[in-house]
This record gives structure tokens, C-alpha cells and sequence, in this order.
């Protein structure tokens, strides 16, 4: 390279080695950096540098305590190369409305000027630009009732995501279901999961070795303490989800059948219930009719799925789960029957003996 060259470039991944307030690098790890890159310059040309590229851009430098420290402004703009495209613009905005409460605090406030500039960069497309109104033809919905989110502090959800990403400890002030007063708890934080409207947080309680989920909107205050989180041996988020931890179950399964009336169960064809589900027509039961049978977590999700259907299907196992379906019927049949001065025979579904 020229020695033009060779400034332009060192300059160049200087800027990038700079992280926006109120994060802030030290000279010496910026020098460091530049190391890692193959990029050798002393303290005294770095410091010359970062003072002449403060004329140009706003970078500033905290002297406050030493080391000192520098950021970029708050409220600098995003540079970077090369420009954003239109469709990387539109990817940044989609991550930003759909990711938000899953990314750590810190993630999203260095991520803060990308989707600012993926912002200008829709708002500078000319009118109409129909890539631009790409945002305008997609949403994600939930498949159940729509709910309006609990409001979490932003200084308990950064606080959370930071210990989570830094994988330590926490104590935490937490308000159980129902409970006017919190209680402290140290805990070692595992995984967020946002589950439909509301955000969760997996982690162990104390040094107990089971997990526990906590409300992420019912923690009233956070600390991120010293000592490192450590997760149960073999813990796995993807397990937990497939044995219906997250559906509020134990991790047990159960060979489910199942038998839909007419019209009420041809999604699962689209959607099975399981790997090994079986779908068979069942003539005896009517046009349309569909005999389901497949091995599912055992969970208060599941139960709450097949009440949704109301007669339209029928627990033919276990027994144990269509008896427990069939009290619940027949309570539900007996308030109704209450409320409207009806006789509970002739309010109750027919659940074929049950």
C-alpha cells in the first residue's frame, strides 16, 4: 500500500473500533484492535489521529477518569459502508419491530443507529416505492386471542437481557401470581421467551437444580450480581419446548385420540400435532369426520386447545384426560344452565356416554 493508503485504511477501521456513548474504548484498546487487523501505529499517532477525526466527526472523548474513554455521540448518525440497501433496510426494520424484546439491552443500543439509518433510508425512496410499502403488507398475529402486553420497565428488561447475555446472577424483588408483596430471590437467569403477549424468564432459583419461569413484568427490581449463572447439566431450550415446558406443562407426554366432527379438525393435516401423528377419515362418524391420534406433550395448553373446539371433538384417550374434560363440560354446562334458569341435562354436551 501507499502511505495514503495505509492512513486511509488505519483511519478507516479506527472509526469502526469506536462504540456509541455511553459505551466508550480506551486508546489503548483501540491500539489493540487495530493490532488484530495487521494495523501497527503508536499511542502518540493514535492519540493525533482521534483528535483530528473529532474536527470531522462526532466522536468525543470522556475525561472524566482516567483512562480516558472514546464514543461515538448519542445522537450521531449511523456510518458505515457499504450503503444500506432497500431490501437490507427493510430487514433491519423487520428485526427491529419483531425482535425488540428478545435482544439484550446493549445489542440494541449499538443496533439503534442501523435501524435509524434503515428508517432514512425507506423515507428517501421515492414515492410510491412499492418495496418501501413492503411494510405495510406484512404483520405477524397471534393464532389465540389477541392481549395486550404487560408493561415491562425498560431498566428491568435491560437489566435482565444484560445478565442473560453476560451470564451472571441476579437478585431480583419478584411478585408472584396473586401476591401483593414481592419476594427476593437470587437467580441464575437461562433463556428468554416471549410466548404470545407476555415475555418469560427461565432460570434456577438459588442453586436449586429444577428451573422455574418468572414473569419478566412481575420483577419489581434487578441487580446483576458477580458470580457467574450455571445453567442445570444438559439444559436445553429447544428440549424444554418440545416437552411442553413452555405450554406450562411437567414434561410428560401422552398418546392422544381424538375424534373431529365434520369441518373442525382438516388443519392438521396442514399442521400435525406431532411427528407421528396418524389421520384417518371416519366414515362412521359422520361426512368429514377425522380419527387423530399422536403422542403430545401433556399440558395445560393442550387442554385449553381442545376446550376451544367446544363439541366439535370428542377425547377418546386417555381416560383419564377425556374424564377430566368431561367434569369440566359438565360444570361449564351446569353455570350456564344456572345463569339462563335452564336444566343442566339440557344445557350439557353429549360426549358419546362420557
Amino acid at each position: 500500500m501507499s502511505t495514503h493508503h495505509e492512513a486511509f485504511y488505519r483511519l478507516w477501521h479506527l472509526l469502526r473500533q469506536i462504540p456509541r456513548y455511553p459505551q466508550k474504548v480506551t486508546t489503548s484498546e483501540i491500539e489493540h484492535g487495530l493490532a488484530a487487523l495487521g494495523v501497527a501505529v503508536s499511542g502518540r499517532t493514535l492519540q493525533r489521529d482521534l483528535q483530528d477525526l473529532s474536527r470531522l466527526f462526532p466522536i468525543v472523548a470522556d475525561e472524566r477518569s482516567k483512562p480516558y474513554g472514546w464514543s461515538w455521540a448519542r445522537e450521531a448518525k449511523c456510518f458505515d459502508l457499504p450503503g444500506l440497501s432497500l431490501e437490507e433496510a427493510l430487514a433491519w426494520v423487520l428485526v427491529e419491530q419483531h425482535l425488540r424484546p428478545l435482544l439484550p439491552a446493549s445489542a440494541m443500543d449499538h443496533l439503534q443507529r442501523y435501524f435509524q439509518a434503515a428508517r432514512e433510508r425507506l423515507d428517501a425512496e421515492p414515492a410510491p416505492g412499492r418495496r418501501r410499502n413492503w411494510l405495510h403488507k406484512i404483520r405477524s398475529v397471534q393464532p389465540t386471542q389477541t392481549l395486550i402486553p404487560p408493561e415491562i420497565p425498560a431498566t428491568i428488561q435491560r437489566t435482565v437481557s444484560e445478565a442473560l447475555l453476560q451470564e451472571r446472577q441476579l437478585e431480583v424483588h419478584y411478585r408472584k401470581k396473586g401476591q401483593q408483596q414481592a419476594s427476593l430471590y437470587r437467580v441464575h437467569p437461562l433463556a428468554l421467551v416471549l410466548r404470545g403477549s407476555v415475555l418469560y424468564l427461565q432460570a434456577r432459583l438459588f442453586d436449586y437444580p429444577d428451573t422455574r419461569i418468572l414473569a419478566l413484568h412481575r420483577i419489581e427490581q434487578a441487580r446483576i450480581l458477580e458470580p457467574s449463572a450455571i445453567a442445570p447439566e444438559g439444559f436445553d431450550l429447544d428440549e424444554q419446548a418440545k416437552r411442553g415446558v413452555w405450554d406450562f406443562g411437567s414434561g410428560a407426554h401422552l398418546r392422544l385420540r381424538l375424534q373431529f366432527r365434520a369441518g373442525k379438525g382438516e388443519h392438521l393435516l396442514e399442521t400435525p400435532l406431532s411427528p407421528d401423528q396418524k389421520v384417518d377419515p371416519t366414515p362412521g362418524g359422520g361426512p368429514g369426520c377425522l380419527a387423530v391420534t399422536a403422542t403430545v406433550a401433556d399440558t395445560p395448553q393442550l387442554r385449553w386447545w381442545l376446550l376451544g373446539f367446544g363439541a366439535g371433538v370428542e377425547v377418546l384417550e386417555p381416560a383419564s384426560l377425556r374424564d377430566e374434560l368431561a367434569q369440566e363440560t359438565r360444570r361449564m354446562a351446569e353455570q350456564y344452565a344456572a345463569s339462563a334458569n335452564l336444566e343442566p341435562d339440557v344445557a350439557a354436551p353429549s360426549l358419546h356416554g362420557a
